[in-house]
């Protein structure tokens, strides 16, 4: 099965990627584990700028003279910040389809996705994605993870601070678990949404969202029954006009 790991867009299937810990379980359980994660935004802020540094050091970065490199920065031209984080842009070169946003401002568009979609799309998709940060439902994901990582207990004992108490790895493990996080129903219906706004605010092609997620649809199918808490993309494009209309 083709992974679509898209922490946003593409939870059409479940990732065969193995991790230290059952985030996407945790999350769809509503795990108790939650309330014993004491991070806070400072600290989900730090986590999140060094899981970043950790996997662009893992990845393959387009250069910014590169046609990828070229290509975001046309699309995101102007984009400095968004309700208050400053915003940095880099493009991964995989085949891939996916991208991914953290607290920290950072934004991460693969070449696969940029291969399939067009400008508009991808804007849809980069709205989307700082949507589940700005809606608090990365930071969730980050919470959890942490909790369950065992990290909680290192970082408490170090006396330092969250960030700096975490080796490479675990750093490496909080990135793809937001990477790879599936989140619910609720909570993609909520950062479609969020996508909408983004593109109104921005003066951009809000058509852009209906048709990011019917691409999904021609790309993949538009069966939900792999995952049962996520709609189909082509009912997700239907709730999207709606909104746009309204």
């Amino acid at each position: 099965m083709k992974k679509l790991s898209l922490a946003l867009v593409f939870a059409l299937s479940l990732s065969g990627t193995a991790q230290a810990f059952d985030l996407n379980g945790m999350l769809s359980s509503g795990s108790d584990l939650l309330k014993a994660a004491t991070l806070s935004d400072a600290d989900v802020k730090n986590l999140a700028a060094e899981s970043s540094a950790v996997m662009d050091k893992k990845n393959k970065v387009a250069a910014a003279s590169s046609a990828y490199g070229k290509r975001l920065a046309k699309i995101v031209k102007g984009l400095d910040s968004e309700d208050g984080t400053k915003l940095n842009f880099k493009v991964y070169q995989t085949k891939e389809v996916n991208a991914f946003a953290m607290a920290d401002g950072t934004v991460r568009v693969y070449s696969g996705l940029l291969d399939k979609m067009d400008d508009d799309q991808v804007r849809f998709v980069i709205g989307h994605e700082i949507g589940h940060v700005k809606l608090g439902h990365s930071k969730k994901a980050m919470q959890l993870a942490y909790a369950a990582s065992g990290a909680r207990k290192a970082a408490g004992s170090s006396g330092n601070s969250t960030a700096a108490a975490l080796s490479e790895s675990d750093l490496g493990n909080f990135a793809e678990a937001i990477v790879n996080a599936q989140f619910s129903q609720s909570q993609e219906s909520d950062a479609d949404a969020y996508g909408v706004g983004f593109l109104k605010r921005h003066n951009y092609n809000v058509q852009g969202a209906p048709s990011a997620l019917r691409k999904l649809a021609e790309l993949y199918g538009n069966d939900s029954s792999m995952l049962a808490s996520h709609p189909a993309p082509g009912e997700r494009a239907a709730k999207v006009e709606k909104l746009i209309a309204n």
